[in-house]
């Protein structure tokens, strides 16, 4: 297995993504996978190579490559604690949501990245079959947000204890939600997804006949990231257990 770092071009400026690429000589089919708010790190890396051992091609593109280096805001190196510090902190939140989060997650934005990545994907000679999308807390968020925007592009999305899916704003993810074509998994944590939320999430996946799983799982937001403290190693162990289902049961043609 091998991990290396390269720089997407895109409208926006480079991105810098990373690859996990597996052992063997391929060709394989490829997951996309987008990290929480505390951005790419030692933890996610060892999650992608966890993802990569099934035989899956796997890029994390640096969703915040519009900003300043996330390291500036939050310190060296950046950690899930740092980011919770900062949404508990009235003065600094503003900023970092204005300039990190909400580029991040808006539809635009995401076209131009997860584009680049997917042309990416398709020009390289290790690449076949579908590609498959997952998510953490953000990335969750981000995975259902690329699910309506590259339909036929796309086979598979999953988000682990994703934030903000239903929200009265009109970017809220579940507004698009009938457009998605991949197969869903939803995997959020206690609190999460409160039951009208998911009752509003669950209308909209039903109109588009979406094929989709939410199970709840009974943990803390965060569960499945090792160097955070609500990580749960049963909870993670049962997260990589139904994600390596969907992507055998998706990706391979």
């Amino acid at each position: 297995m091998t991990i290396a770092n390269l720089t997407l071009t895109t409208a926006d400026g480079p991105c810098t993504t990373e690859v996990v690429t597996p052992e063997g000589g391929g060709p394989w089919p490829a997951v996309i996978l987008f990290f929480d708010a505390a951005g790419l790190r030692p933890a996610l890396t060892r999650l992608a190579q966890r993802i990569a051992q099934g035989g899956y091609l796997v890029l994390q593109p640096d969703l915040f490559h519009r900003a300043p280096p996330l390291a500036t805001f939050l310190g060296e190196p950046p950690s899930l604690a740092a980011v919770r510090a900062v949404f508990r902190d009235e003065a600094r939140r503003p900023r970092f949501e204005a300039v990190y989060y909400r580029p991040a997650l808006d539809y635009d934005n995401l076209q131009r990245t997860v584009g680049a990545a997917l042309d990416y994907l398709a020009g390289r000679p290790d690449f076949a079959g579908r590609v498959a999308t997952t998510g953490y807390c953000m990335g969750g968020n981000v995975s259902v947000r690329v699910a309506t925007l590259f339909r036929d592009r796309i086979a598979a999305t999953a988000g682990f204890h994703p934030g903000r899916l239903v929200t009265d704003q009109p970017d809220s993810p579940h507004l698009r939600a009938r457009s998605i074509t991949s197969r869903v998994y939803l995997g959020p944590a206690t609190g999460d997804l409160p039951p009208e939320a998911e009752a509003k999430l669950r209308a909209e996946l039903d109109a588009g006949g979406v094929r989709y799983t939410i199970e709840h799982y009974d943990a803390r937001h965060g569960y499945a990231l090792e160097d955070g403290d609500s990580y749960d190693r049963a909870a993670a162990e049962r997260h990589f257990a139904a994600l390596g289902r969907l992507l055998d049961e998706t990706l391979r043609l």
